[in-house]
């Protein structure tokens, strides 16, 4: 009699390539769907609030595109971007400091797609790629999914520290500086202009290049605009600078761009013709047509006037919802603002306990490259109304005292 082996049921999963297995998800995604219950006052995510979205504008963008050019709006695109889009996004540049024609741009799927081309672009297994401390997280998870070693640059509270970053670059030898300089994700601070200045002179003189992310730059309560490091002398021809409409126009559009030197500009386009081919067409045309049709500077004026309330009301409710001895910090815009409890609060062991008071942070352990600092979190103030942010602070501090 032959006896017949067994057939699984079930094929077992091939093996993961090794950079996936080393890179975690993100918390913060994990923490929006624990907190995806709508009494739950969210001060966890990084979104825009969605009643300030311009949607009579957007929908009328998207209506004239399709009405009038159905066959190019839904038909593939080059993978460099729609020329109508690039034009208006480089006069855009332009007129803040930094000349820009169409061809210097490449459109992207979102900035957080120009993070994964420059790192299947720049990068090699054990390239060692340098950071802000704390650092956006998904730059960290773009890096170590392309096996880069990551190593933070010593800062403090206005941002990297440039003599820190020489000393940095001479030991380290590194492919790249990723820098957030304003209103920093997660902290919010900005990098003051003398800083900028110094930090484009170490590029300069040690031939480092520089990642510069601006998604939260148009969006200031108070001051002067500062300049891109991007338009610093010595800084030009070796940084690559990141936009987005995620914050100033609707991040569901998934529309970002970076702008750099034509040969790393076109080993990006032959990343990305890897991944998606272009970026939605119907998307950069609707944009474009917004940019033709309406005034996107006004409305980010609106959108910064109510983003300032909500950022004060947060600021006024954190002295009586937080331990004696937190310290924080006051953005001059962006989403952010980062608080430190005092030893030995943690904010990750913490978070259940507030989750159970039906409002939500983010830990800062995930955002640091180096040793973590158990003691911080990140809050998001603009996606609430005053009147939540209050309650939601409220409760807050309920679930820190326990």
């Amino acid at each position: 009699m032959t006896v017949t082996e067994p057939v699984p049921t079930q094929c077992p999963t091939p093996p993961l390539a090794a950079r996936t297995r080393s890179v975690g998800g993100s918390p913060v995604r994990d923490i929006l769907a624990v907190t995806a219950r709508p009494e739950v006052i969210n001060f966890a995510g990084g979104l825009p609030a969605p009643e300030l979205f311009d949607t009579d504008g957007i929908a009328a963008a998207y209506r004239a595109v399709l009405a009038e050019t159905p066959e190019r709006a839904l038909q593939y695109s080059t993978t460099e971007g729609e020329p109508a889009l690039r034009a208006a996004l480089a006069a855009r540049t332009s007129a803040r400091g930094l000349a820009t024609d169409a061809d210097d741009l490449l459109v992207t799927t979102g900035s957080q797609q120009a993070l994964s081309l420059l790192a299947t672009a720049l990068l090699e297994p054990g390239d060692t790629v340098l950071v802000e401390d704390p650092c956006y997280l998904a730059a960290l998870q773009a890096f170590g999914l392309a096996g880069a070693r990551i190593v933070p640059v010593p800062g403090d509270a206005d941002g990297i520290d440039p003599q820190a970053l020489e000393e940095l670059v001479v030991r380290e030898r590194p492919k790249l500086l990723y820098t957030v300089p304003t209103f920093q994700n997660p902290t919010g601070r900005t990098l003051p202009a003398g800083r900028r200045a110094a930090v484009a002179e170490v590029a300069a003189r040690r031939g480092l290049w520089i990642v510069e992310d601006d998604p939260y730059g148009e969006l200031r309560y108070e001051g002067a605009r500062l300049p891109w490091i991007a338009a610093q002398p010595g800084a030009e021809d070796r940084t690559v600078l990141l936009g987005s409409f995620s914050k100033v126009m609707a991040p569901g559009m998934r529309l970002g761009w970076l702008r750099a030197p034509a040969e790393l500009r076109r080993a990006c386009a032959v990343a990305k013709q890897a991944a998606d081919l272009h970026t939605p067409t119907v998307n950069q045309l609707a944009a474009a047509r917004y940019l033709a049709d309406h005034d996107l500077d006004a409305h980010v004026g609106r959108v910064a006037g109510v983003y300032r309330e909500r950022r004060d009301a947060m600021l006024a409710g954190l002295a009586d919802a937080l331990p004696e001895g937190a310290t924080w910090n006051r953005p001059q815009g962006g989403m952010f603002l980062w608080v430190r409890l005092p030893d030995p609060y943690d904010t990750t062991a913490l978070l259940p306990r507030v989750v159970r008071q039906d409002v939500a942070y983010v830990p800062g352990a995930p955002f640091h490259a180096g040793v973590p600092d158990r003691a911080t979190l990140r809050l998001c103030f603009v996606t609430q109304t005053p009147e939540e942010i209050g309650e939601g602070l409220r409760r807050l501090g309920r679930g820190l005292r326990g």
